[in-house]
């Protein structure tokens, strides 16, 4: 039993003495749990239930009718819809011939292009892939533009170019070209589902790569400047069976790595030499795109095709979602009876069934969360009707996800 003692005695002692004086035995037991509980430490706490009958509409919570501050992670298709899986890839015509699309192109799930699923681009530290300024000097160097600002946004200050894993003796290879899958905002929410994604390319060789990230060896995750990083490999998620992930290979035929997975960022770089050798040539170009430098050669071109030929991109997203839990207690004595114009009749408010008065039976609908102010801040309904009489409780829960 918990003991208050000393200081904190003496002042619940007079706070007890100033209540009890003001009300002049107009007592709750509500109100003496609460000023108890200022005093109370270590999770022990009064509760006020049963001082107090409502007679009204509305009822105030208890101290231990409400939860706050839990969170739970939810976990939902990407796609518009909620779904998992793209298979119909389409760009916009009027961006490819903008000026935007020197940079990238948006990619759609229908022809309609009304939502953006995600952005394809291409960089290249060098600007190859763009007009050279000794040949336009309009330039605006576009490839080099799009390497630099995800470098910005994923490396560090010091770190001038991507790397990738190697085959080779050093076990990295930097690389001046990217690929870069940018998944629209409105899509990922608030981060990509590491593990729970699959890429599928298609070009001249004769399979298709799936590609995925390798977050399935857990604990051993790299954190960088832009969250958690993964490596892109090959494998199959193996949906649908019991069994986990695996890996096919972490390199292309090349002996480079595929590229890196920024979940948080929703953002997927890759290697184009890497899908060169591991995809071919799609429609007749090599993925390592061209490295003209008299105009402009739009190699997220190549990328795109062989998204759509593969046609197939899963991927979900997760979020923590904050809720709390309201526990709505309606005790014998409370809401039997109804406000509603048709439960009584005549100008005197008799009954409108005599047995209402002794025996009345209410059903309950709909519960409405107010402030203090008694404005409805949030309103739910019940699956069904809940038969309420007294003879009978209801407890109901009500969460509230935000």
């Amino acid at each position: 039993m918990a003991q208050i003692t000393g200081q904190a005695g003496a002042n619940l002692t007079q706070e007890l003495a100033n209540y009890l004086s003001a009300q002049q035995g107009n007592l709750t037991s509500e109100q003496l749990a609460t000023i108890i509980n200022q005093y109370l430490v270590g999770g022990d706490k009064l509760a006020g239930q049963g001082g107090t009958i409502t007679t009204g509409i509305y009822k105030r919570f208890n101290e231990f009718d409400q939860i706050n501050g839990k969170v739970e992670v939810v976990t939902t298709g990407l796609w518009s819809g909620d779904t998992g899986s793209l298979t119909s890839f389409y760009t916009s015509s009027a961006q490819v011939s903008a000026t935007s699309g020197k940079y990238y192109y948006n990619v759609y799930d229908t022809a309609a292009t009304s939502s953006v699923q995600f952005a394809v681009a291409y960089g290249n530290r060098l600007g190859q892939g763009s007009p050279a300024l000794s040949g336009d000097d309009n330039s605006t160097l576009e490839t080099k533009a799009t390497y630099n600002q995800y470098r910005s946004i994923l490396l560090d200050q010091d770190d001038t170019k991507f790397t990738f894993l190697s085959s080779s003796a050093a076990g990295t290879h930097d690389s001046d070209a990217i690929y870069v899958i940018n998944v629209a905002r409105a899509r990922y929410k608030e981060k990509m589902d590491a593990g729970n994604w699959s890429l599928t390319l298609s070009g001249s060789n004769s399979y298709s790569t799936t590609l995925i990230d390798d977050s399935g060896k857990k604990f051993d995750d790299t954190v960088g400047k832009a969250g958690r990083i993964f490596n892109v490999v090959s494998g199959s998620l193996n949906l649908g069976t019991e069994n986990a992930a695996s890996i096919s290979s972490s390199t292309a035929p090349n002996g480079q790595g595929f590229g890196l997975f920024y979940p948080d960022q929703g953002l997927i770089v890759l290697n184009p030499t890497a899908l060169a050798s591991e995809v071919g040539t799609i429609n007749g170009s090599s993925l390592v795109g061209s490295l003209a430098t008299n105009a402009s050669a739009k190699n997220q071109q190549y990328l795109f095709d062989a998204i759509k030929k593969g046609g197939d991109f899963e991927a979900r997203r997760t979020e923590n979602v904050s809720t709390s839990h309201y526990f709505v207690r309606a005790t014998n004595r409370e809401f039997n009876f109804s406000n509603n114009p048709t439960f009584v009749t005549g100008s005197d408010g008799t009954f409108a069934e005599s047995t209402f008065e002794k025996n009345p039976n209410t059903f309950i609908t709909t519960i409405g969360l107010y402030n203090d102010a008694n404005e409805m801040i949030a309103v739910s309904k019940t699956s069904q009707p809940i038969a309420k009489s007294f003879d009978k409780e209801v407890l109901i829960k009500v969460k509230l996800d935000f």
